[in-house]
């Protein structure tokens, strides 16, 4: 098994119902279903902290790539196998390619705006909401472009078209959870309902995961973004 837990590297496990847990980093006291076989919990703001080191990143990137974007942020220190800090990377790797594609966006407001929607959508949304966060991040990304409020018209419609878009990409290959897949499947569904829809093109690049060998739920031949070696092939 790879690592899972933060504090001891055991395995994570998802309860029915929520119990009440202490973080074993901060000590604050919350009601959560996901702790691991050890019995340690970590709240989702230990989890992503240093998260806000993105926006430092993003301001200084030229890239109109969002794929190269996020696996930079995948790279930080911050950024674990899976987690809610992709609820956020997500519309914040979108929002550095749209600006950078000729999108008419003040970028650091932009992201402060992401950080702070992106940051209130829990992990394991995907499995107890029906809604994977980082389909979720990639409506609020185009939720900020277009300025949609609750009262807005087309906009509304907009962000929820994306975030639609996203969710049945996810929902199509199906479980379990690997965040960086939902994620790189919620940002070529983006690419391209920008272009569609707003006229800025953003670099669509191939997509091959290194990261496969950190998911204990890698789900093999089944994602669209794992190569499989030769041994593989040969035991399929």
């Amino acid at each position: 098994m790879k690592d899972e837990c933060l504090i001891c590297k055991a395995p994570l496990v998802y309860l029915n119902q929520d119990e009440l847990m202490e973080c074993a980093i901060c000590h604050k006291r919350e009601l959560s279903k996901t702790r691991c076989v050890n019995g340690h919990y970590v709240c989702n703001e230990c989890h992503t902290a240093g998260l806000d080191t993105i926006v430092g990143l993003c301001l200084k990137e030229t890239s109109k790539d969002p794929v190269a974007i996020i696996k930079k942020m995948m790279g930080l220190p911050f950024c674990h196998m899976h987690g809610p800090e992709h609820h956020v990377m997500v519309g914040a790797a979108l929002l550095t390619a749209y600006k950078n594609a000729g999108g008419g966006i003040v970028l650091e407001d932009a992201l402060n705006e992401m950080i702070n929607r992106g940051k209130k959508v829990p992990g394991g949304a995907c499995g107890f909401w029906g809604a994977c966060g980082a389909g979720i991040s990639s409506g609020m990304f185009v939720s900020i472009i277009s300025g949609s409020t609750p009262l807005a018209n087309e906009s509304f419609a907009l962000s929820h078209k994306m975030t639609a878009r996203s969710l049945t990409a996810i929902s199509e290959i199906g479980g379990p959870r690997c965040c960086k897949r939902d994620s790189y499947l919620s940002i070529l569904e983006a690419i391209d309902f920008v272009k569609e829809n707003m006229g800025i093109e953003m670099d669509r690049p191939d997509i091959v995961c290194t990261h496969y060998m950190n998911n204990n739920q890698c789900i093999g031949s089944r994602c669209p973004f794992r190569k499989l070696n030769r041994t593989e092939q040969e035991q399929l």
